[in-house]
């Protein structure tokens, strides 16, 4: 693990010091360009593989308008192919779960022996997917709790929060969580530690189930059109009860309070507009596997009843075809 995170001997000095860790960002939109950037310009070497906006970004970097502060990244390292990125010690995958197919082939040509996989992907599937490629030992999940949407090539807008909520896939018994978050965080992200990374990504489809399907459903509406629908806020808790239900049969309590809590945080954020109705009024292809259908297929097998989280998947599949 010291590798992956950056230490290196000097010959001259016969010292070890640490040099910023060598970092490729796997799917540039809006998750993956604001992270990234971020971690470029606190001082990691990142690499950005882009692959429609490459030519934009190379000429014009990438402009961060942030509730954080406003930044732009003028000369970002960008490639095309992983092939030209080479061996980094940490692979960010921020792609949608609908290009998980592409795993062995982009991700393969970036690993050392040491190398750590961070996905910030959304839904379930996909850190046991990547463990079964490359090995549990190196795979981590980090959930996202932030308002960013891409308004446009290399632009990118960040209206609220931020954190990443990172765990292990298996269990840690070296420190390489904490070591992880520790980099990012000293490298401009705000990261904390999950302990149980399967209940941290049951917390986080509580507001994704919801918020992502109803707004396709209702027509591909923001999320302050669909809180003002009327009867839609009961909806939504109710879906949110019934990812609890499934979570605790899981074994993973999520109290009353936190589904509340996730409604009252969305009011503020205005017209925000969730990734899949984004994803969905703009003719691409929606993650229904890894955000409905899988979670579905968790509360069958533990014979969990979650009707209307059947209905959602089955309007989703019906609108999106």
């Amino acid at each position: 693990m010291s590798r992956s995170l950056g230490n290196h001997q000097h010959a001259n000095d016969g010292g070890v010091n640490q040099r910023a860790p060598r970092v490729a960002v796997v799917g540039v939109g809006a998750v993956g360009g604001y992270y990234g950037a971020r971690l470029a310009e606190g001082g990691m070497d990142v690499h950005f593989l882009l692959r429609s906006d490459y030519e934009h970004v190379v000429e014009h970097g990438f402009q961060i308008e942030s509730v954080a502060g406003d930044f732009l990244l003028p000369e970002p390292h960008c490639a095309q192919s992983s092939e030209d990125i080479g061996e980094v010690d940490i692979v960010i995958v921020a792609w949608k779960t609908t290009a998980n197919r592409h795993f062995k082939k982009v991700i393969e040509p970036l690993l050392h022996k040491e190398t750590v996989i961070l996905t910030l992907q959304n839904g379930l599937g996909n850190v046991e997917e990547l463990a079964a490629l490359f090995g549990a030992h190196r795979v981590f999940g980090g959930l996202c709790f932030v308002c960013i949407n891409r308004l446009s090539p290399g632009v990118i807008s960040h209206t609220a929060s931020g954190l990443i909520r990172i765990g292990k896939y298996q269990s840690d018994q070296g420190g390489a969580l904490e070591m992880l978050v520790e980099t990012l965080s000293s490298h401009g992200l705000h990261c904390e530690a999950v302990e149980n990374l399967e209940k941290a990504q049951w917390m986080k489809l509580v507001w994704n189930i919801p918020f992502n399907g109803l707004a396709i459903t209702e027509g591909g509406v923001d999320t302050e059109v669909l809180l003002c629908k009327v009867g839609m806020e009961e909806l939504v808790l109710a879906i949110m009860k019934e990812v609890q239900a499934v979570a605790a049969a899981l074994g993973h309590e999520i109290k009353d309070s936190f589904l509340e809590r996730q409604i009252a945080i969305t009011k503020p954020m205005g017209k925000y507009r969730p990734s899949s109705m984004i994803d969905y009024v703009e003719g691409r292809e929606v993650e229904l596997d890894a955000i409905w259908s899988n979670p579905l297929g968790v509360a069958q097998e533990h014979s969990v009843s979650v009707p209307m989280m059947e209905r959602l998947l089955r309007d989703l599949v019906d609108i999106t075809g």
